[in-house]
């Protein structure tokens, strides 16, 4: 392991549904780094694994040689105590984060790292949360006057939602393209509602476009706010799909390659009209802003060509859209290693117990005549 990187470790998996593209951005990264690497399971465990293993080892669940660890409030990382003993340290001090989805990706993660006083890359928790929701993402676009097609929380009384079929219906909470679907009317969207499992917690509904294609760009804050090159992912053909089908950029569009978003079909840069790119630019910059990103993020967008609308930020995405910087071009090491100097630099969060002098205590009446 390089020294540079001996109190880091790489965070990967979880109980979500991208648990397994988030087992190839975190394997990525450990073996570029060198650096330990911690296995998230889906049912909640931490492990220590060989960060040179292969995506193979961890499709029946915990690799063979794996030992496993505690992530405790007192002492980070630490290896897990025996009968009698004490719980020992692993010497971690800077997580970088790799977990896609869930609850490492809407700010839980991020909450439990902050307490355990450890720095890590990527979202805050207040940035990790507003990325995660579709719905206030919107509205905070919206307030900020940047472009973006209506979006309204979809519910099961919804007698009209200001706007005209198709509809794209979309989980509330979470990441990638799980759940979403294209209907035709209005109570087919309802219906959804209570049949698809990933709508339970929420769901939104926009218009559905046909002549609309995806632009992303990547965002980073450190060492100075920069941003990638533009691509244009390519949607593929759905097996079993009927002709005339929706075509929206799906989950196995992006992931089924094998090496996360890395080996998704693309074009890179996308060849898309000047102006239309310096636009892109101008409002990624500004929804980097907004959504305080730290680390690497990737801003989605949808477009005809001419015009321009926010999709989505996603705060932590698969292979840390390594992939998108190509002009300039920025090897993974170096933006990996721009990250962990910015979780040591900039920490998340900022405690304050200013203004908690005990004035308010000792004026204070008894108990009991409070609550009389």
């Amino acid at each position: 392991m390089a020294e540079a990187h001996s109190d880091v470790a790489v965070v990967f998996g979880g109980p979500s549904p991208e648990h397994d593209v988030s087992v190839l951005t975190g394997l990525q990264s450990a073996r570029v780094l060198g650096a330990r690497a911690l296995y998230w399971t889906k049912t909640g465990d931490w492990y220590e694994v060989d960060p040179d293993l292969e995506a193979s080892a961890f499709v029946a669940g915990v690799p063979a040689g794996a030992t496993r660890v505690q992530l405790l409030f007192d002492s980070g990382f630490s290896a897990e105590a025996g009968r009698f003993g004490k719980a020992r340290p692993l010497g971690v001090s800077v997580a970088v984060v790799c977990c896609h989805g869930g609850p490492g990706e809407d700010g839980t993660l991020q909450a439990v790292l902050d307490l355990a006083g450890l720095r890590y890359t990527g979202p805050s928790v207040a940035a990790a949360a507003l990325g995660m929701d579709k719905l206030a993402f919107a509205a905070v676009v919206a307030a900020a006057g940047l472009p973006a097609l209506p979006r309204v929380l979809l519910t099961a009384t919804a007698a009209s939602v200001g706007f005209d079929g198709p509809y794209i219906v979309k989980p509330r909470f979470g990441g990638s393209s799980i759940g979403i679907s294209v209907v035709e009317d209005l109570q087919t969207a309802i219906h959804l509602l209570a049949s698809t499992r990933h709508l339970r917690a929420g769901a939104i509904v926009e218009p559905y476009r046909s002549d609309l294609f995806d632009l992303q760009i990547a965002v980073r804050s450190w060492p100075e706010p920069s941003l990638s090159a533009i691509e244009r992912p390519l949607r593929t053909a759905r097996a079993g799909g009927s002709a005339g089908e929706p075509e929206i950029l799906g989950y196995a569009d992006k992931y089924v390659g094998g090496e996360g978003m890395a080996s998704a079909p693309r074009e890179l840069p996308a060849a898309i009209d000047d102006g239309l790119a310096e636009r892109l630019r101008e409002v990624a910059a500004r929804v980097g802003r907004l959504s305080s990103v730290r680390g690497i993020a990737r801003v989605d967008f949808l477009s005809d060509g001419r015009e321009l609308y926010v999709n989505e930020v996603n705060t932590i995405p698969g292979s840390l859209a390594r992939y998108l910087f190509v002009d300039p071009p920025v090897a993974f090491d170096k933006l990996l290693a721009d990250m962990i100097d910015e979780a040591r630099a900039r920490p998340s969060h900022h405690y304050s117990v200013e203004g908690a002098d005990g004035s308010v205590l000792k004026g204070a009446a008894s108990i009991a005549a409070k609550l009389a």
